[in-house]
């Protein structure tokens, strides 16, 4: 029997736990904003996009789909922290190690907010996330 959704609770933490997804609280919770962002830093101030799998490798989990729908969240918490500290955009930075394009929430969200219109794959759109990471690349490279 599946289990009913909780709703997002009080925190992000909260609603993963609540989900079974990690615990709330200890070292390597896909929830930890402040670590994953830290990741994400070191990959733009090395100029390199990091994969979902390696995003969670690097927190201590194996790659799995309800997972990486987890990191998407925490994902959303940084970007929406950065805008209001004019800071960069940081999930560009996580990709599909397929085409090392983001994944469709990023691509939902850029749909509501940027310009792009073209398709979510090809050579368009790897051109259009180039560029926007490489704003965070410009904005983290160490001086």
């Amino acid at each position: 029997m599946a289990k009913a959704s909780t709703g997002f609770g009080d925190t992000l933490s909260g609603w993963l736990e609540a989900e079974g997804i990690v615990p709330a609280e200890g070292p390597g919770t896909i929830a930890d904003v402040a670590r994953v962002r830290a990741i994400l830093i070191v990959a733009a101030r090395e100029g390199r996009a990091v994969s979902y799998s390696e995003l969670l490798n690097a927190l201590g989990h194996r790659f799995t789909r309800p997972k990486m729908r987890a990191v998407c969240k925490t994902l959303d918490a940084i970007d929406e922290a950065a805008a209001a500290a004019g800071e960069p955009e940081l999930a560009v930075l996580v990709v599909r190690e397929s085409d090392r394009l983001p994944g469709q929430g990023w691509w939902t969200a850029v749909a509501n907010s940027r310009e792009y219109k073209g398709e979510w794959t090809g050579a368009d759109a790897a051109a259009f996330v180039a560029s926007i990471q490489q704003v965070a690349f410009d904005y983290w490279r160490p001086a």
